[in-house]
């Protein structure tokens, strides 16, 4: 019964959910539910550009959910680097910029823009990128100015990502009304007019002089593409199932690792969660099976499961397969046996009849030996 408490909370739902993705039933625009992503179906190419080549970017949207969830990103599948990434968090928005290194060493910095989103209310977000920094607008108008943080067209390639992350999941819930991507740094006047542009369904208005190299308009209204206006090989593609693009297998303890107080309440959960399976495994090994070594084979027994667990997880994309996991459920199951060999259940269990105390000062002494 724990065993199997243990595979049902560890992989649960067992298949990748339906694709959460739905036209908007009055007005242009894509509704992303709980489990939700899109994708380009070719990748952006950033060739012609530089690491100095100006850039911009507009998204209009309307979060339904007050808390953090990755918007839009664009993903190098050859070198597993996340070039630029939006994402919200309660009310802020989250820019992240990874360029490469001569050695395709990726260097990440990240800013955060507050007071953008509020659940229920649509906004269009403008992020202006140039030799002067970084600005960010909501609604045609300048909320922040990072001069020490810019990006460059170079970070607006490979595959594009909506609605969630490319190598884990991230789902982000709520309304996508448009996107549209340029090459060059907008001014302040024409982030107003643009934002006239979006609001008053003249969004076509925006392809002509100076247009964006990229425009979705998200007015097909059914299907499962999205079109973009300027180059159809980056069209967006509605799959049918939700889906994690490069999802990553046993990832490394200091690449999951976050200074949060979830990050460290999913650790507590992994190392309890393994602590009955720990104790109860060790009491059946001692005490039926008698086994030599029981403590051993069962520490042996909570690395294969949770092994087999993360392994399985790789291939889910509502699910993290990682390192971090694998210690702390290997680390949960050694408490559990400790707990069976020290703690106080011994003594009942001497007087039911369950072990003898042979049973008992044996396992004490593989306890020991293991230590």
């Amino acid at each position: 019964m724990i065993l199997c408490g243990l595979l049902v909370a560890g992989l649960w739902p067992f298949h990748a959910p339906k694709n959460e993705v739905s036209w908007l039933s009055s007005g242009n625009g894509l509704l992303f539910g709980e489990y939700g992503s899109i994708v380009s179906l070719g990748a952006f190419n950033g060739n012609k550009s530089t690491e100095t080549t100006p850039c911009s970017v507009e998204i209009w949207l309307q979060p339904t959910r007050d808390y953090s969830g990755t918007i839009l990103s664009f993903y190098l599948p050859e070198y597993g680097v996340v070039p630029l990434k939006l994402w919200q968090s309660h009310g802020y928005l989250g820019i992240r910029r990874k360029s490469l290194d001569q050695f395709h060493h990726a260097q990440g910095v990240e800013i955060y823009a507050a007071d953008i989103f509020r659940r229920g209310k649509s906004v269009l977000v403008t992020i202006s990128s140039g030799p002067a920094g970084t600005r960010v607008y909501a609604d045609g108008r300048l909320t922040r100015e990072f001069t020490d943080f810019r990006f460059s067209s170079q970070n607006l390639t490979g595959q594009l990502i909506l609605g969630n992350a490319p190598m884990r999941a991230d789902p982000w819930s709520g309304q996508l009304k448009g996107l549209a991507v340029y090459d060059r740094e907008l001014t302040t006047a024409e982030v107003s007019q643009h934002y006239a542009n979006w609001t008053k369904n003249a969004q076509t208005d925006l392809a002509k002089s100076e247009g964006p190299d990229a425009l979705y308009l998200f007015n097909e209204g059914r299907g499962s593409v999205v079109h973009n206006q300027i180059d159809s090989a980056t069209d967006l593609s509605i799959p049918k199932r939700f889906f994690v693009l490069h999802e990553q297998f046993l990832v490394p303890p200091w690449r999951e690792y976050y200074p949060t107080w979830s990050y460290w309440t999913n650790v507590g959960i992994n190392i309890a969660g393994f602590i009955p399976f720990g104790f109860f495994v060790s009491m059946y090994l001692s005490s039926v099976r008698k086994i030599k070594q029981a403590m051993v084979v069962t520490i042996v027994l909570g690395l294969i499961v949770s092994l087999t667990i993360e392994v399985l997880q790789s291939f889910l994309p509502t699910r993290d397969s990682g390192m971090t996991d694998l210690m702390t459920n290997t680390l949960g199951t050694a408490l559990g046996v400790i707990w069976f060999v020290w703690i106080a259940p011994q003594p009942w269990l001497v007087r039911l009849g369950i072990l003898s105390r042979f049973s008992v000062e044996e396992r004490r002494d593989e306890l020991q030996l293991v230590e």
